[in-house]
């Protein structure tokens, strides 16, 4: 006979490897990433186009309403650049969270027949809206370049307001996700909570307007030192940053990101028995 091999299984040697396993299984998160891709521009009738016209739109409903009418200060911005600047971190993390919080039930039968880390399943999903971001940069870039307006040295921590606007989204992913496949009525609240976020963060509006005894409950919105951070890099001084909101806000994003990563794994092992 041949040689033989002894496999030993111990209690929480799963959880010991279960990071590990996450860069073990690297091509498989690019694999559902390039399948979500796919599966997105596939047989649409304008392709990768709604990924522009979706914010445009947005843009110009925030302007004429928020600009023309309710003639809200911009700071001397432009207010379609003021706007679309916030667009990019907001498009992204309601993008993220409203397919993030479906990743699971959408990949059910793929829960069900192998073993992998669960968490690559929404973490792919995060990964796809990153194509959309990337066309709403460019843009940006354009509309900038239109208004004659070029930013300054504070674009150097663009990477910064990025990232934080990328654990912000994958964190609230986690716990929508894991949420959604206990109680499938969160399908319904997530679009209701993207659609009530928009209005109570600085989208189509400056921090500046908040009035002051409001201002401990605005930052409360883990969003609103992110967009804050986008416009401050993006368009320099004229849009001051709040160092104690921002401080709020990145706190708040990184317990969400701790909390739902905690949640998500204690949630996982009856991911397969619930889907």
């Amino acid at each position: 006979m041949g040689d033989q091999h002894e496999i030993t299984i111990r209690p929480g040697m799963g959880a010991a490897h279960y990071w590990r396993d996450l860069w073990r299984y690297r091509e498989l998160f690019l694999f559902l990433a390039w399948r979500d891709i796919l599966v997105r521009y596939k047989q649409t009738a304008i392709g990768i186009a709604w990924s522009v016209i979706r914010p445009l739109l947005t843009m110009l409903v925030f302007t004429v309403v928020f600009g023309k009418l309710a003639k809200l200060p911009s700071n001397g911005i432009p207010y379609p650049v003021m706007v679309y600047t916030a667009l990019l971190p907001w498009q992204f993390f309601a993008n993220a969270l409203s397919e993030g919080s479906n990743s699971l039930v959408d990949n059910a039968n793929l829960l069900t027949k192998v073993y992998f880390p669960r968490m690559i399943v929404p973490a792919s999903s995060i990964l796809v809206n990153l194509v959309d971001f990337a066309i709403s940069c460019v843009i940006l870039a354009g509309i900038m370049i239109w208004y004659g307006f070029t930013p300054d040295g504070h674009a150097i921590l663009f990477p910064l307001f990025f990232l934080l606007a990328l654990l912000a989204s994958f964190g609230v992913s986690l716990w929508f996700c894991a949420l959604n496949v206990r109680y499938r009525d969160f399908r319904y609240v997530v679009p209701f909570l993207v659609q009530f976020g928009l209005f109570v963060s600085p989208v189509g509006f400056s921090s500046a307007i908040v009035p002051e005894q409001w201002r401990v409950l605005y930052y409360l919105n883990p969003m609103v030192g992110v967009i804050d951070g986008f416009r401050w890099a993006l368009l320099g001084p004229a849009f001051k940053i709040n160092g104690a909101g921002l401080f709020v806000s990145a706190l708040l994003v990184f317990a969400v990101l701790i909390g739902g990563i905690v949640f998500f794994r204690r949630m996982e092992r009856s991911f397969a028995d619930l889907v």
